[in-house]
């Protein structure tokens, strides 16, 4: 009587596609209901990242917590001082 686990790996969703639907259920582009089957995502997952956008928003107006990151390569090995 052995029970049989059937793994599956869980979906990770990059920040940009998250926003981008979550964005789409603020602006009640389709119903409520379309946004999920369209996406094929849990409804209850597009409420969370509908509550996340909307509680963290105002950090994207906060520059005192920005952190800056070089996209430039350096050239040749460090120098040593």
């Amino acid at each position: 009587m052995g029970f049989e686990r059937h793994s599956k790996k869980r979906r990770q969703y990059s920040p940009e596609f998250k926003a981008k639907i979550a964005l789409a259920a603020i602006r009640g582009e389709k119903k409520a209901s379309e946004l999920p089957a369209q996406y094929e995502i849990h409804p209850t997952m597009l409420n969370t990242w509908k509550r996340q956008l909307l509680e963290n928003a105002s950090t994207l107006f906060d520059f005192t917590s920005v952190v800056l990151v070089s996209t430039t390569k350096p050239s040749g090995p460090p120098s040593r001082s």
